[in-house]
């Protein structure tokens, strides 16, 4: 029997055991091999292994309109670094922006105003001009965050805006009187933080706090967890309490406290949950921090120091292998694979003579997004490596 007259599932499970370079070299045999090794179940166990392909834990695809195939060659060059850079947006005024990436969609913070930039599907590259631009704080805006239907923004003017993504409409709450630092959203429900040392609970449809939780700390960010139980705040810990706490949305009350130890001043500046029960957290004490809710909250789960003692102010993760880490002089990007300690590879993105804070980052299966204080910078990762 020829290797061809196998079943495909037993095809499938015989080439499931190798690696990328056999996989490409048994394309190269005939053109019937090269179309049955092109197909996403040959790869999809290669996928499962790398670095931002897109392929979960548990098997979920966020990227199915692209071949596993080429995504595998692209974590190739995320793990190795190769990449071309580009600076597409810059201004003369030294900000503290945020950025939001949705499918082929940039959307930038700038001072007052957030603009959505249209990019190139397959060079990543970002239009010049925004085709909307959302506006309506006094002040700078601070956070913003994205749902299927709004843009939810915080800004130094203590206001909320709830911007209708399919109309003109925004709504205001009003609640805070100091700067609203942070803000997340899921499913209706909105958490923001501020200086003002309080967190609040808010509903999409009411333009008043559902609830409001002193916290006796500035909030610098805040997480609603998917199972839209419990969200956590990160604070500055500036005051005897540990600046990572889990809230019950109903109750509005404290159920757990992370961490043990913190050094007085080491606040948390990001938090992502990657699932119900796993919580990424990094911020002035210059480590990325995986909390399994399951366990012991008084210790981590695992950590990465940034090597340079550097304060980390934002972190992302690929939901498998993957993190993207953007530390605090020189514009600083990093990225980790969670099976080791190390970092794999940095890239300094402002110059020495104008040291900056990656603010916050993005990326998507072939370029990172990262902004600085006044530029914005593409990592492209779909150069071609031999062999």
């Amino acid at each position: 029997m020829l290797l061809l007259q196998l079943p495909d599932d037993v095809l499938y499970h015989v080439l499931s055991y190798l690696d990328c370079r056999s996989l490409s070299r048994l394309a190269q045999v005939c053109r019937s091999f090269c179309r049955f090794v092109n197909r996403d179940e040959v790869w999809r166990r290669t996928a499962r292994r790398c670095l931002n392909t897109g392929i979960g834990p548990d098997g979920t695809d966020i990227y199915p309109h692209i071949p596993l195939k080429e995504r595998v060659k692209v974590s190739r060059n995320w793990r190795n670094g190769v990449c071309r850079r580009a600076v597409p947006l810059k201004w003369k005024t030294q900000l503290l922006p945020w950025l939001q990436l949705d499918r082929d969609v940039l959307f930038l913070s700038q001072a007052a105003d957030i603009g959505a930039y249209r990019l190139h599907q397959d060079s990543g590259k970002i239009h010049r001009n925004p085709f909307e631009i959302y506006s309506g704080h006094i002040g700078d805006v601070c956070h913003f965050v994205l749902t299927d239907s709004h843009l939810i923004s915080g800004g130094s003017d203590g206001k909320i805006l709830v911007h209708s993504r399919t109309s003109n409409e925004s709504v205001e709450l009003s609640g805070h009187n100091q700067e609203v630092n942070c803000v997340d959203s899921k499913d209706g429900l909105i958490i923001s933080g501020s200086r003002d040392r309080t967190a609040r609970i808010w509903n999409l449809t009411s333009s008043c706090p559902r609830d409001t939780i002193h916290m006796f700390d500035r909030v610098w960010s805040v997480a609603v967890s998917p199972s839209l139980s419990s969200f956590v705040t990160g604070t500055s810990c500036c005051e005897n309490f540990s600046p990572l706490r889990i809230w019950d949305v109903e109750r509005s009350l404290c159920v757990s406290s992370l961490g043990t130890d913190f050094r007085r001043g080491a606040g948390v500046l990001d938090l992502v949950f990657e699932s119900p029960v796993q919580l990424f957290t990094c911020g002035y004490d210059t480590f990325i921090r995986l909390w399994d809710l399951r366990l012991d909250p008084r210790k981590c789960a695992m950590e990465w120091e940034e090597p340079h003692d550097s304060t980390l102010y934002c972190i992302q993760t690929d939901g498998n292998h993957m993190i993207a880490s953007g530390s605090s002089y020189y514009g600083v990007v990093r990225l980790w694979d969670k099976r080791q300690t190390k970092c794999l590879q940095f890239f300094q993105l402002s110059s020495n003579l104008a040291s900056s804070p990656v603010y916050c980052l993005r990326f998507s299966s072939a370029h990172l997004y990262a902004v600085l204080a006044t530029s914005l910078h593409c990592l492209d990762f779909r150069l071609t490596r031999p062999g």
